[in-house]
């Protein structure tokens, strides 16, 4: 069933591309545009940053969209919040159902450590990546730099909290085939990295890749699932759509 779905909404794309592991990249989706990304191994990461392209002063907000929606996690029917009270792009198709919200992103440090010490000096393109420095290259090419990293998404791990307050890392939570598709309700510029999660426990350096298609689709209407899950969601869709008359 997955694959039909994923091979019937590719009929219809504007354009695809694969994204290896360990590696990022960086666009613009328009208003009223989906993005659907495809873990094509099983055991993905992606690493994920929203900003208003308009004015990339106004970038997705981690603590607004959870406690606007009463969540801890991304699934299908929430969206993602700016920091203006206005919504960058929402989930519309789910078929992984848990995308962290809370624990960041790798950085030098933690990769040297966890993995061994592997850079361009002598590994060349083997190289060791971790997610910050892939997202501070993908914000030099648009004028931004490490001051505009925000607490990211990361879709496709799954991280629960038990009752004495510890996260725990569910291994495998997406498999191969698995999807996520955001409709854009602004023009959003979108910052992608396929490396590991922190809290991943293989001692591999083994990032997967994933498979990115978008094509365009209609406005949220009146009764649209995203706008309807909450009264914020409704207020947060009419906060975006003024902006567009």
């Amino acid at each position: 069933m997955i694959e039909s779905n994923i091979a019937e909404f590719e009929d219809q794309n504007t354009w695809t591309d694969e994204i290896p592991g360990g590696a990022h990249t960086s666009f613009v989706m328009r208003r009223n545009t989906i993005l659907r990304v495809i873990d094509l191994e099983g055991a993905a990461n992606v690493v994920a940053l929203f900003y208003n392209h308009d004015d990339k002063l106004e970038r997705y907000n981690m603590a607004d969209t959870l406690k606007a929606q009463h969540t801890a996690y991304l699934t299908k029917g929430l969206v993602c919040y700016s920091d203006m009270g206005r919504i960058l792009c929402s989930i519309t198709e789910d078929s992984c159902g848990w995308h962290d919200t809370i624990c960041g992103m790798t950085d030098a440090r933690q990769v040297h450590q966890k993995y061994g010490d592997k850079t361009y000096h002598n590994a060349h393109n083997n190289m060791h990546r971790n997610a910050r420095d892939s997202v501070i290259v993908e914000l030099c090419k648009w004028g931004m730099g490490k001051i505009d990293i925000v607490p990211n998404v990361n879709f496709f791990s799954k991280v629960f909290v038990d009752n004495g307050g510890d996260l725990h890392f569910k291994q495998n939570n997406s498999k191969a085939g698995d999807f996520v598709d955001l409709r854009f309700e602004m023009n959003t510029l979108v910052i992608l990295a396929t490396c590991q999660h922190p809290l991943d426990p293989n001692p591999n350096y083994a990032p997967k890749p994933i498979r990115i298609t978008a094509r365009r689709t209609s406005s949220a209407g009146r009764y649209d699932f995203c706008r309807m899950s909450c009264p914020e969601n409704k207020r947060g869709f009419y906060n975006t759509e003024i902006l567009f008359g």
